[in-house]
């Protein structure tokens, strides 16, 4: 039986996390180098394919739509603003992820609302073994939020890879006969944006946010 690395390693999940949040990113970093990376035809981690140097265009597209366009709500807006502890929130994604495309920029707005939410970023492939720490039904499934309490640096929730109808949507797909299929992205990324965000805004407040 192979260990697993928690079994591995002795390091804590939260000693983890303080070795890795000094390599983290801001969210205008990220946004910078993914769009680096689609300037000279490359996309993140080690696996240069023709597939994922493309989802990198795509995303990095997206997210700029995302960033332009999207709108909370005002009773998200409220529920923000009554945060009065100092959070921490580090997710793992990778350029190429579909469902980050979406969740990324809101995460980040929400952050922007309140001085008591730090946002950063970390590279999923440059992090495994914080990764192995978070998965989601066995798998490195990315986006993936952590949120830490930065006066005791305890980790109080996560979030992902997906709000819950878009998981549910992809469960079935995956059950299915065709599987995964181009066209189901396609209409996965649809169901994203008819949704504008409020999946995403209101699970984060509802799982993690007020803790």
């Amino acid at each position: 039986m192979i260990p697993s690395t928690q079994e591995l390693t002795k390091k804590t999940t939260e000693e983890l996390l303080e070795e890795s949040l000094p390599q983290a990113m801001t969210y205008i970093e990220y946004r910078e180098m993914v769009g680096q990376l689609v300037l000279e035809g490359k996309s993140t981690g080690n696996d240069q394919t023709e597939a994922l140097i493309g989802y990198t265009l795509l995303n990095h597209n997206r997210m700029k739509r995302w960033d332009k366009t999207l709108r909370l709500s005002d009773d998200i807006i409220t529920e923000v603003s009554k945060l009065d502890k100092k959070r921490t929130w580090v997710v793992l994604t990778e350029s190429w992820c579909g469902d980050a495309a979406p969740s990324l920029p809101v995460m980040n707005k929400i952050a922007s609302l309140n001085s008591n939410i730090t946002f950063k970023v970390l590279l999923r492939d440059e992090n495994i073994e914080l990764m192995n720490r978070f998965l989601t039904n066995g798998s490195m499934a990315i986006p993936k939020l952590i949120v830490i309490d930065d006066a005791t640096n305890t980790i109080l929730g996560e979030w992902g890879s997906r709000p819950e109808q878009a998981a549910e949507m992809v469960k079935i797909q995956k059950n299915s006969p065709e599987g995964l299929t181009p066209e189901f992205r396609e209409t996965l990324q649809s169901w994203y944006n008819k949704d504008k965000g409020k999946s995403i805004a209101n699970e984060l407040l509802a799982s993690l946010l007020l803790k």
